[in-house]
């Protein structure tokens, strides 16, 4: 009797989503924060687009840069200790070997069974470094273009996510009103965020929407209060 076959699906692009992450929430509330501490304090929705404008260039820009030189240290660093393990293979084999079969070991091997795995493992050097920065240290290689990827991707989310509590500021001349529809707008989006990033990740979508409205509107609620507070 055939059987269908077995189909494993896993999420491969944690990294990807969690640069949206970091930078739809805070273009989500940052902005939302200054648009609201400003409505008390001025008379005009112009004046209300024009920073909320500014601070989205400066806030992307920054937040892209973060992410830039975040994912280039990973990278510096994975390189690094790559190099030495490289040295360490050719100055001091034999503690390298032993390192390696004290991985098997960890995973229950026999001693008969783990030395002719270990002269495998290591008769090629480049297979031998792979296996030590992947299972001794716990490296995987970083994608090359990960820094410029998650740059990128950082600075579109803040700038998506920071348009839209500051969207009703463009389209609501009363100044009021405008932060009403921002409100809505914005709990609104977070929780879409929150069931999207849910249904990415296979936890409970609603799960993952009410918390995101529950977080994003707590750091939304405090950087308002304290933009009023300054203001």
């Amino acid at each position: 009797m055939p059987t269908a076959p077995h189909v494993e699906i896993h999420f491969e692009a944690s990294a990807t989503v969690r640069d949206v992450v970091i930078g739809m929430a805070d273009g989500l509330t940052v902005p939302f924060a200054l648009a609201a501490g400003l409505s008390g304090t001025v008379a005009s929705t112009a004046i209300v687009v024009v920073a909320g404008l500014a601070e989205i260039a400066a806030g992307s820009i920054a937040m892209g840069l973060g992410g830039y030189l975040a994912a280039r240290t990973d990278r510096d660093h994975y390189l690094s200790e790559r190099a030495r393990e490289m040295r360490e293979t050719v100055e001091i084999p034999e503690k390298e070997h032993e390192e390696v079969a004290e991985v098997f070991r960890g995973y229950g091997m026999a001693e008969k069974d783990i030395a002719p795995v270990v002269a495998a493992v290591c008769s090629d050097q480049k297979r031998w470094v792979d296996f030590m920065m992947r299972f001794e240290l716990g490296f995987e290689e970083p994608d090359p273009q990960r820094a410029r990827n998650s740059a990128i991707t950082i600075a579109l989310s803040y700038i998506i996510g920071g348009l839209i509590p500051l969207t009703p500021y463009m389209l609501v001349s009363r100044l009021y009103a405008a932060l009403e529809v921002s409100v809505a707008v914005t709990l609104v989006a977070l929780f879409v965020f929150g069931f999207v990033k849910g249904k990415l990740t296979g936890i409970s979508p609603f799960r993952g929407g009410l918390q995101t409205v529950g977080i994003g509107g707590l750091a939304s609620a405090a950087a308002y209060g304290l933009a009023r507070l300054i203001s």
